[in-house]
C-alpha cells in the first residue's frame, strides 16, 4: 500500500515538474500560445517560474526520489539557459535598436547642418 502511495506522490510530484517546466517555455516565448498561434515573451513571469522550480527543488532536497531529482535538475538547467540566451537577445535587440536610432540621428544632424550651409551661402548673381 505504502507503494502505491509512493508511486502516486512521484506521479503527481512529475506532473507538478511538468506544468511549470510548460508554463515556462510559454512564458519564454519558445512555444506558440494556442488560443493566438504566436509566441508570446515574457520573461518576467518565465524567471518566476523558474524561481518556482528552484524553491521546490530546494524545499524537497533529499526527500526526492532518483527520477525526481533528474526531472527537476534537468528543467531548471534547460530553463535557465534558454532564459539567459533570450535576456541576451532582448539586450542585443535593444543596442541594435539604440544603435540605429543614433545613427538616424546623426543623420539627420548632418542633413540639417547640410541645409543651414545652404542657406548661408550667398547666392551667385
Amino acid at each position: 500500500m505504502e507503494e502505491d502511495n509512493n508511486d502516486f506522490e512521484e506521479s503527481h510530484f512529475l506532473q507538478l515538474v511538468y506544468s511549470l517546466q510548460s508554463s515556462a517555455w510559454f512564458l519564454l516565448g519558445k512555444v506558440m500560445n494556442p488560443m493566438t498561434g504566436k509566441a508570446e515573451k515574457d520573461l518576467g513571469g518565465a524567471k518566476a517560474v523558474i524561481d518556482t522550480l528552484l524553491m521546490l527543488k530546494n524545499k524537497t532536497k533529499g526527500n526526492l526520489s532518483a527520477n525526481e531529482q533528474k526531472l527537476i535538475d534537468t528543467a531548471i538547467s534547460n530553463l535557465e539557459l534558454n532564459y539567459v540566451e533570450e535576456l541576451e537577445k532582448e539586450s542585443n535587440q535593444e543596442k541594435e535598436s539604440a544603435d540605429a536610432k543614433k545613427q538616424e540621428d546623426n543623420s539627420n544632424d548632418t542633413s540639417i547642418n547640410i541645409e543651414k550651409s545652404n542657406k548661408e551661402k550667398p547666392e551667385n548673381l
